[in-house]
């Protein structure tokens, strides 16, 4: 039992320092092999999402579901913290190291509290160990907690400043795409004079901002799950209707770069792509990818030739815009149904106000307003 204990107690404290050096200091590969974190994500996410179905308020189901992301990451770092104390109870306890100033009658009650206050640097000296090798490990536990807690105040910020980046450019495209974006709307609002100049320099700003998202989002998957400020906006979301447009301008779209639309349709596929294996989502099957029946092609071709727009046409032309959409939409699917977010239309639906057109004060009043005339009615 006591040699169960130390070997039980080592795996844990190598696998924790692996776990964190792995996701702090050198999180930089797609594949990995089994992890805690990756379990611990895997087993809490999903029991999250169905306590969010529970709601059936739309707007109460998402927030519920935003608070996950920084909860998760509060709970993660408690995990490891919980686990490296336990991993030094063991050695302690299985290595029948002497305690002087015992407070509890068992010997494993006193290990875990020598543990646990060494590790947190709390420095109480009611419980000391007698040998010379149990001194050693406390120095040992005390010098990673100490790194732990550096570690960890590091981290944060670095996660944080990622998570804000990527917000500051969604926040952006709202005046020029609408809320939730569409490829449509993007390319309506840039017609006119310089309107396609405007229109490759965003596409330049989101190809940077792919590589940016892919690069901080592999090496911290956490901000997946970190939702925008907004229920209509999302990172998934914008992407795709970059995306959209990008397979717009390739096919054929007069007046626009293609090769500005190549390579920013490059590097946001790759994101989506190398994103869907981080979390184990498969390519949803073509069959359930339906953003673009041919009436709604008919369409948008319609509204786009209104704008001054005209796309390319003929078999050769929609089968390579098939091409391009498969070659993106089934990883969109996945990752959205996965995180629960919702992927953007081609065309806006609804007429409705982008979220720079509207203030929490008049939804205040329009719900104040819609309330005296439901009564009225009943």
């Amino acid at each position: 039992m006591k040699i169960f204990a130390v070997i039980l107690g080592l795996v844990l404290i190598l696998m924790v320092l692996w776990e964190t050096f792995e996701t702090i200091v050198l999180p930089r590969r797609v594949t990995r092999q089994f992890r805690l974190t990756r379990f611990f994500y895997r087993s809490t996410w999903r029991p999250w999402t169905w306590l969010a179905a529970l709601r059936s308020n739309k707007k109460k189901h998402d927030s519920l579901l935003s608070y996950y992301g920084p909860l998760s990451l509060l709970l993660l770092l408690a995990l490891w913290a919980l686990t490296l104390v336990v991993a030094f109870g063991l050695l302690h306890y299985g290595l029948h190291d002497k305690l002087s100033g015992a407070l509890f009658a068992s010997d494993l009650g006193n290990a875990m509290y020598l543990s646990g206050t060494t590790l947190f640097t709390l420095g109480l000296g009611d419980v000391l160990p007698a040998s010379g090798l149990g001194r050693f490990i406390t120095v040992l536990e005390a010098g990673i907690g100490f790194g732990y807690l550096a570690l960890v105040i590091g981290y944060l910020p670095v996660l944080y400043q990622a998570f804000s980046r990527r917000e500051v450019t969604i926040s952006l495209l709202d005046a020029r795409a609408g809320s939730p974006p569409t490829a449509y709307e993007l390319l309506r609002r840039q017609s006119g004079v310089h309107g396609m100049e405007a229109l490759t320099e965003l596409l330049q700003d989101w190809e940077m901002w792919s590589a940016d998202l892919m690069e901080s989002h592999l090496s911290y998957p956490v901000l997946a799950y970190f939702r925008s400020q907004h229920d209509n906006q999302s990172w998934i979301a914008s992407l795709t209707a970059i995306l959209d447009v990008c397979s717009l301008a390739m096919v054929g779209l007069e007046g626009m770069c293609q090769y500005q639309a190549r390579m920013t349709f490059a590097i946001a596929r790759h994101a989506l792509v190398d994103l869907s294996q981080v979390f184990s989502a498969p390519p949803a099957k073509e069959e359930k990818v339906n953003r673009l029946p041919p009436e709604a092609l008919d369409e948008l071709r319609k509204r786009l030739h209104a704008e001054g727009f005209i796309l390319a046409d003929g078999d050769h032309a929609m089968e390579e815009l098939r091409r391009l959409r498969a070659l993106y939409e089934p990883y969109a699917l996945s990752l959205a149904t996965y995180l629960r977010l919702d992927l953007p239309p081609w065309i806006k639906g609804a007429v409705a106000k982008d979220n720079w057109q509207t203030t929490a004060w008049q939804l205040s009043q329009a719900k104040q307003q819609a309330i005296p005339a439901h009564d009225e009615h009943t």
